[in-house]
């Protein structure tokens, strides 16, 4: 298997976002498709992580265990499809706390680089928010925007993105990654 790395954004990409926050294991669902894309990348021989901020955390609505408890379902429902993530990095601070993590931030993208020596020029990173295509440019990974969630406002408010290879949700990029 090769080292390649994708590098996905969680909520609005593999899972349903909400305005009120994904506070349980009970509020997550995953969007149809995503879980099983992620097996396709596993079996190509991708390694996949995830770059994702949980501000909740930081506004007092969940706590760190609850994150856990919620990425516990997201790999046991991956894995029931024969997929996996080899970790999800997370940013917990709230968005005035000035922290180098919350995207787009590179805080996450260092600790993964630390810990897995990606190469971020040869890698993906798949994202449906303003943040997550600015990650991309910032680390020079290659940006893919998914339409779910936030990814059709995104391309409607950011014409400097429309540029950006776009995909109705994560299945539909992965497949042409996998071609």
């Amino acid at each position: 298997m090769n080292k390649q790395f994708i590098i996905l954004d969680r909520d609005g990409v593999i899972n349903y976002d909400s305005d009120y926050y994904i506070k349980c294991p009970e509020e997550w669902h995953a969007i149809p498709g995503s879980l099983t894309a992620i097996a396709d990348l596993n079996r190509a021989g991708y390694r996949v992580l995830v770059a994702t901020n949980q501000s909740g955390v930081g506004r007092g609505y969940y706590d760190v265990e609850m994150l856990d408890r919620i990425h516990e379902k997201l790999m046991q429902e991956l894995a029931a499809v024969g997929g996996y993530i080899d970790e999800i990095f997370f940013c917990p601070h709230h968005p005035d706390a000035g922290c180098a993590c919350r995207k787009p931030q590179l805080g996450l993208f260092h600790d993964m680089q630390k810990k897995y020596s990606v190469d971020f020029a040869n890698t993906f990173y798949i994202g449906d928010s303003p943040c997550d295509i600015q990650v991309a440019f910032a680390t020079g990974c290659k940006p893919i925007l998914v339409l779910t969630s936030k990814g059709q406002t995104t391309l409607d408010n950011y014409p400097e993105f429309r540029h950006v290879p776009y995909f109705a949700n994560l299945a539909e990029a992965v497949k042409t990654i996998l071609g």
